[in-house]
């Protein structure tokens, strides 16, 4: 299996895909997505599995809703990052949307 890197640079050059070929998944019918070339992910896959962050932060001050705090903070030690993650997940599936 080849493993091809790519930034988010290398990302944001790639054109966008069309709504004609959105529809055009969307439309596939789950039981007609042929996943048989894409390996199970088993215990061990998740055992050595990291979550990977980009550099370079700025400090700034935010309020959140208190259940969303708590939520995170639950999960335990670097739960502000994880939160980045989430908000980071977020920007990149609309940062195209303008």
């Amino acid at each position: 299996m080849t493993t091809i890197r790519k930034t988010l640079a290398d990302i944001e050059r790639e054109p966008p895909i069309s709504q004609e070929r959105l529809a055009e998944i969307e439309a596939i019918a789950d039981e007609d997505i042929d996943t048989s070339d894409i390996p199970e992910l088993d215990d061990a896959f998740w055992k050595n599995a990291r979550v990977r962050y980009p550099g370079g932060k700025e400090r700034l001050t935010v309020r959140f809703d208190e259940d969303v705090v708590e939520w995170f903070r639950g999960q335990g030690r670097g739960y502000q990052t994880r939160m980045n993650a989430v908000l980071r997940s977020f920007y990149e599936a609309h940062r195209n949307d303008r």
